[in-house]
């Protein structure tokens, strides 16, 4: 399997985890957590099983700037685009708030082309229009929203849009596995701090800690790990428009497990985006490899993969 195909695969996997945590979220809400709580036990369990893994293997730990740009991406950048994507809820319907967050691949896209050098190509452009009307059709209707909702949902988009641009440059130098143990750490340490200030509810049931631990291992542990690989693979634009598979698997988990309805333009949104994501996938094995993807610097040590 060539760097890009395994690349695509693990993109793939840390869409499949990403979408599940809408079903496990469903259940811990439901037991009482609150969402600052849940977003700390999240990190603060991934970073620790993830910190006592790079003990026990004695992997190498990021140094210097890198380790400062990994800590900023998870205490600043991914903290800073979970609070934006749930302040938007208030003030705009999730279909909207949700669409907009997938604005990223066409962000991510764009900016790694102004500031990374990164070729647009014809070829990516479809690719990336292809997978944002997918999603739209995907998520369906209830598309309204105040403008406070707007602009927090783009700024959701637009942070994110630079965490997946700065994990792309790091990760040319750092190994994934390492590099997504400190983002869960910053992480984690913000959202500790939000906790003492806040003093959320806390799960109160059985069910809810199931879930919890889920999100953290499922849903942060196999979904960073896999959008590190990913990113390093493909680069941020083509490793953010194949996740945008995630909505699709939501919904489709969604159907099975909470036996909530889905409708024809949806499953029409999401054959768009699998056939955007199967086309850019086989575009790319058939020559648009690392070279295409990163700058031509550091193309040739990026071939192997290893670490949303």
């Amino acid at each position: 399997m060539s760097p890009r195909l395994f690349g695509a695969a693990c993109v793939a996997l840390s869409a499949t985890a990403f979408g599940s945590m809408a079903i496990f979220a469903r259940y811990a809400y439901a037991g009482g957590a609150e969402v600052i709580a849940v977003l700390f036990l999240r990190f603060g369990i991934a970073a620790l099983l993830m910190t006592a893994f790079m003990l026990v293997m004695r992997r190498r730990w990021p140094r210097g700037r890198n380790l400062v740009l990994l800590l900023a991406m998870g205490g600043v950048l991914y903290v800073g685009q979970s609070m934006s994507f749930f302040s938007a809820l208030n003030h705009a319907s999730a279909g909207l708030v949700a669409l907009l967050l997938y604005l990223h691949p066409f962000i991510v896209t764009v900016l790694g082309a102004l500031f990374l050098g990164q070729p647009l190509g014809l070829g990516r452009i479809v690719a990336v229009l292809a997978a944002l009307l997918g999603t739209a059709l995907t998520l369906g209707g209830g598309l309204a929203g105040e403008a406070a909702g707007v602009m927090l949902g783009v700024a959701a988009a637009l942070i994110y849009s630079v965490y997946i641009l700065v994990g792309s440059r790091v990760l040319a130098q750092e190994d994934p596995l390492a590099a997504a143990t400190v983002v869960m750490i910053g992480a984690a340490a913000v959202f500790a701090a939000l906790v003492l200030s806040k003093q959320p509810a806390f799960p109160a049931s059985v069910s809810a800690w199931t879930a919890i631990f889920a999100i953290a291992v499922i849903c942060t542990v196999v979904a960073m790990l896999g959008l590190f690989v990913g990113i390093r693979n493909l680069g941020g634009a083509d490793a953010s428009t194949l996740s945008t598979l995630e909505p699709v698997v939501t919904i489709a988990l969604a159907a099975f497990f909470l036996n909530e309805p889905f409708s024809l333009l949806q499953i029409v949104g999401g054959a768009i985006i699998l056939g955007a994501v199967v086309w850019l996938t086989r575009a790319g094995a058939r020559g648009t490899a690392q070279a295409d993807v990163l700058p031509s610097t550091v193309a040739g040590s990026t071939a192997r993969s290893s670490v949303e």
